[in-house]
């Protein structure tokens, strides 16, 4: 069988996350509107008959502020060694901008590229043909794709694409295994969702979620989980008005991890305040954005 590894890598919402989701048909990184939503590398195993495709979805790659930010960037740019080949996605509703171009130079990798052009429905001739004359400026070799991750357009044809590009090779994760994450850690991403949906301001870049424990009963699990915020007055709006807040984030957040452990689940959850977390090593090591 053919396998081997491809990159995701592209500026924050242009949607690798969907992509992503896209191919595996079944959700395994979290999206949303808010800008870098995904703060880790995750890998999606993609099988069929004659194939093994690990898919690396990585950060969106931005200006960063915090060391968060920097550990964000190292971890997408690090995606891009020792890889088959990489899918650089691009939003192509939006003229090529500063934040693209500092994308562009950073990478740096002899693997082939391929320029997806995603959200294909929301862009014009005009647009999308000044964006492939500045591609093929910048990448001369790559292949281009027009494609729509939401609409699942064009899908199979970037991974035909992406089979040219692998050889024979073992299969590097059960045929069964979706991510190579851990429960606990697609728990604490859903749970991040629910909360970048439900809040504003700066509450969604404040926020990081972990898994205290999982206990697994014979017809349910029951998890507890930390929600960490770097104010008090950031708990309180978590919590909400008589835990109103709280317990819808709850509720929504349950369905998507009930569905994914295909098992009933009683979650608990709790908001703890530590400041400036995300310029504290100790906190991005407990939190699981830096190696410990």
């Amino acid at each position: 069988m053919k396998s081997g590894f491809v990159a995701l890598i592209g500026r924050p919402n242009v949607g690798k996350s969907t992509l992503l989701n896209a191919i595996l048909n079944k959700k395994v990184s979290i999206i949303s509107p808010k800008p870098q939503t995904t703060r880790n590398s995750i890998m999606g195993v993609y099988n069929d008959e004659e194939s093994q495709i690990v898919f690396v979805d990585t950060p969106g790659i931005h200006k960063p502020y915090f060391k968060l930010g920097e550990y964000m960037n190292k971890v997408a740019f690090a995606s891009t060694r020792d890889v088959e080949a990489i899918v650089l996605l691009v939003d192509s509703s939006l003229e090529f901008g500063e934040g693209d171009q500092y994308l562009v130079d950073h990478i740096h990798s002899d693997a082939p590229i391929f320029v997806a052009f995603n959200k294909i429905d929301l862009t014009n001739i005009l647009l999308i043909t000044r964006l492939k004359e500045k591609y093929r400026e910048l990448f001369p070799n790559s292949k281009f794709i027009e494609i729509s991750a939401l609409n699942n357009v064009s899908i199979d044809d970037l991974i035909k694409e992406l089979k040219n590009c692998l050889s024979e090779g073992p299969q590097f994760f059960p045929r069964e295994q979706v991510t190579d994450k851990d429960n606990a850690f697609v728990i604490s991403e859903f749970i991040r969702e629910k909360i970048l949906y439900l809040t504003k301001q700066e509450i969604p870049h404040s926020v990081a979620v972990y898994v205290e424990k999982i206990e697994e009963k014979k017809d349910k699990y029951n998890i507890y989980a930390t929600i960490v915020v770097e104010r008090d007055t950031q708990k309180g709006i978590l919590i909400g008005k008589g835990g109103k807040m709280i317990k819808r984030i709850g509720v929504l957040a349950r369905k998507d991890i009930e569905t994914y452990l295909n098992k009933r689940v009683n979650l608990t959850t709790f908001v703890r305040v530590e400041e400036e977390w995300r310029n504290s090593t100790r906190c991005l090591r407990e939190f699981g954005y830096q190696d410990k």
